[in-house]
């Protein structure tokens, strides 16, 4: 999984990238501290594999892991090449989703670039930004596609898709407002449109406003159901603040954010948002070698999911031993829960759960 981090220049973007990914990128307050995009990866917390591993003596344990980009911080005129808002908007087309990290904190020592505090302007600005950015691009993509079909059926279905997207670029609206049939959803997602990843609003506050993930403030309250106007996922955040656990060990992090009214780290949330934003699930494996957790899509069946981990297993797929992860742990054993009678034999169209601890039987 792939995360582009965006958003406008000064937002704290940087900051919280190298608290996310423990790196080292530049995070300065003046506009375009960051000039080239970082790039960083970070294994997926979870306190399963650990328990998972002891039960197998695993030798190793492989988490799943999230891979996050950031990119210079945007100004009005981005999407046109601004700042080198191309060259960056373009290197984002490659994310899965977008993180748009949103000002919300006051600092007379970091300047806004438009003077002010305001989430809601700022969120208009860089929506505004990828749609320019999309126009530019379906424009390109029509003075190419309306040769060709002139004399070719698919490019003439082609161009009728350009024409829907380029029309709700131009009133404004993401190239989400296109409903595109399951016929044609290759060839949208070949287009790697920015309005239509997914969003997820990273509200980057002051430590005051992080308690009870700022149900009582009420810009937050409308950004939120800003939020779910547009299907996006929101979540708030403080950057500082994450740069500051960086230096603590799992149990101060918890007593430091116990004492800011807070239940979870800001990657907690962005993971959670991220896996709901993107419908996604993880299955287990555990056995002597290893214990690892595999990321696929929600919906996926037992045969696809093998695919995750081999072609050969996919192709050759003959059942999935599968048992909860909860009660295998709560067991101690593969044996204790077979025991039990919670060991289920299922077959290819079985549709994956979160948390399925799964052995799959297979010959090729």
């Amino acid at each position: 999984m792939k995360l582009g981090i965006l958003g406008l220049t000064n937002s704290g973007k940087s900051t919280l990238f190298n608290s996310l990914t423990k790196s080292v990128a530049g995070a300065g307050n003046y506009p375009f501290s960051t000039v080239e995009t970082n790039i960083g990866a970070v294994s997926v917390p979870d306190e399963r594999l650990g328990k998972l591993a002891a039960i197998y003596n695993s030798k190793k344990i492989t988490p799943a892991v999230i891979e996050f980009m950031d990119v210079a911080g945007l100004v009005r005129g981005a999407g046109k090449g601004e700042g080198l808002g191309n060259r960056f908007l373009a290197q984002i087309r490659e994310a899965d989703a977008v993180v748009h990290v949103v000002r919300m904190f006051e600092d007379p020592n970091v300047a806004h670039v438009d003077g002010n505090i305001d989430p809601s302007r700022d969120i208009e600005t860089i929506n505004l930004e990828l749609i320019f950015s999309d126009l530019e691009l379906i424009e390109r993509r029509l003075a190419k596609t309306s040769k060709a079909a002139k004399a070719d059926k698919a490019a003439q279905r082609e161009l009728e898709l350009l024409n829907a997207v380029n029309s709700k670029l131009e009133e404004g609206l993401p190239a989400s407002a296109v409903s595109f049939g399951a016929e044609d959803e290759a060839f949208a997602a070949e287009l790697n449109l920015l309005t239509r990843k997914p969003v997820l609003y990273a509200i980057n506050v002051s430590e005051n406003d992080l308690a009870d993930d700022g149900a009582n403030n009420e810009t937050i309250k409308k950004l939120r159901e800003r939020a779910e106007g547009e299907g996006a996922e929101l979540f708030v955040v403080c950057a500082k603040t994450e740069e500051e656990l960086l230096s603590l060990d799992e149990d101060e992090q918890m007593m430091f954010l116990n004492d800011l009214g807070v239940s979870e780290s800001g990657l907690s949330k962005l993971i959670k948002a991220s896996y709901r934003s993107l419908g996604l699930i993880s299955y287990l494996t555990a056995g002597p070698k290893e214990t690892r957790a595999w990321t696929i899509k929600r919906g996926m069946n037992a045969r696809q999911a093998a695919g995750k981990i081999h072609s050969d297993i996919e192709r050759g797929f003959i059942r999935a031993e599968i048992v909860n992860c909860e009660d295998l742990i709560r067991l101690g054993s593969y044996n204790a829960a077979k025991d039990g009678g919670l060991i289920r034999l299922e077959g290819k169209d079985y549709i994956v759960r979160e948390s399925d601890v799964i052995l799959f039987r297979f010959n090729v």
